[in-house]
């Protein structure tokens, strides 16, 4: 009885600090030149008009003229300068906002890392700063720079994206709209010089601009809007009788490569089933803290680290049973489904090794539990 007075009143509280939290939008769309940031310019003039107090906190027209034009009439929000390095900088003036706070502010490319000295690494950090004070925000970001979905970006692009948004920074926003295009047009958007400056255009084409690539990051950003539409839906539309509640654990081990491809799939997966996820790390003895190499300590760390801002758990937990212990906490935690990597694995060759997998998955399946083996 006293627990669940506890839980009713810290859901209350939940919803207290919610309703004071501000509203967040996010435009995604597959690439530069889509028209994100015009569409957030044509939105706070809208808002201007129906009497909102709305300003632009930071906005980066890189200079393409139908959109500079639209900055005309909006109340703009000094940028802060820093001197680095001999140069000075501007970037986004996070408390300048927070002090003034207006309605709605727009912050433009959300995934950028802010200049040295900043009080946050990144401007997803300003907007979660800025949501907390209550103030709304319109932003922006492009497809190639969600988190999860780095891999698949470099398998299209053959880019390594640097700038990234942890998945549930996405998940915050209270609506997700998508800036869609058709190759073509974009292709015809970029040759008219409506993207980049006329000695940019061909190396363009040739690069990040093919039409197959296009098609590609389209598929990924229709996909992801469609994802957080099905997690509105089921936040606010109550369950039917008999739906599983799912709960995911992904079992890594110190491999860097393989381990960010499993926690990356495994954070999608928990993403589409709208459910909370663990990362499993196993220590055995002859992985303990002494015997470890340096580079593997670092990768766990990075890896425990991507996890969490994915939004998963990590379980770092010591024993020299791999497969004892995935059970055990398949049993604890209520898991509905393991990711594992594929066989070449170093995880997977521990557990072929022996004939314990065979108990393994006997045990998941009487236990109406999934096993996903991740590519």
């Amino acid at each position: 009885m006293e627990q669940e007075k506890q839980n009713n009143a810290q859901h209350f509280l939940d919803l207290i600090q919610k309703s004071r939290k501000g509203k967040f939008k996010v435009y995604i769309g597959m690439s530069a030149g889509v028209g994100k940031t015009y569409r957030m310019l044509q939105e706070a003039h809208t808002l201007l008009k129906n009497g909102i107090d709305v300003k632009i906190g930071y906005i980066e027209t890189h200079f393409r003229k139908e959109t500079h034009e639209l900055l005309d009439g909006l109340p703009i929000i000094p940028r802060r300068s820093l001197y680095y390095k001999s140069k000075q900088l501007e970037d986004m003036d996070v408390q300048a906002i927070i002090n003034l706070r207006p309605e709605v502010v727009i912050v433009d490319e959300l995934a950028h890392t802010n200049m040295e000295g900043s009080k946050n690494e990144k401007r997803w950090q300003d907007v979660l700063e800025i949501l907390d004070a209550g103030i709304n925000v319109i932003s922006a970001v492009n497809i190639q720079h969600i988190e999860s979905l780095n891999q698949d970006v470099k398998r299209i692009t053959s880019v390594d994206v640097q700038e990234r948004v942890p998945d549930n920074v996405l998940r915050l926003a209270d609506e997700v709209v998508n800036i869609d295009l058709t190759a073509e047009d974009l292709i015809v958007r970029l040759r008219e010089g409506k993207i980049y400056t006329v000695d940019k255009i061909q190396t363009a084409l040739n690069n990040f601009f093919k039409p197959d690539q296009i098609l590609q990051l389209r598929e990924l950003a229709l996909k992801e809007v469609a994802s957080q539409v099905v997690r509105k839906v089921e936040n606010e539309v109550k369950p039917t009788a008999g739906h599983r509640h799912e709960k995911l654990l992904a079992c890594i081990s110190s491999n860097d490569t393989t381990a960010k491809i499993v926690i990356r799939k495994a954070a999608r997966l928990a993403g589409y089933y709208n459910c909370s996820w663990y990362v499993l790390y196993v220590e055995t003895p002859k992985e303990s803290s002494d015997k470890i190499a340096l580079d593997k300590q670092r990768y766990l760390i990075n890896n425990f680290k991507l996890a969490t801002q994915l939004g998963g758990e990590v379980l770092k937990i010591s024993s020299p049973d791999i497969t004892e212990t995935m059970l055990k906490i398949v049993t604890e935690k209520h898991i509905t489904t393991v990711c594992i990597g594929k066989p070449h694995f170093n995880l997977i060759k521990v557990i072929l090794s022996t004939t314990i997998f065979r108990r393994l998955l006997n045990s998941l399946s009487l236990s109406n539990v999934d096993l996903v083996i991740l590519s």
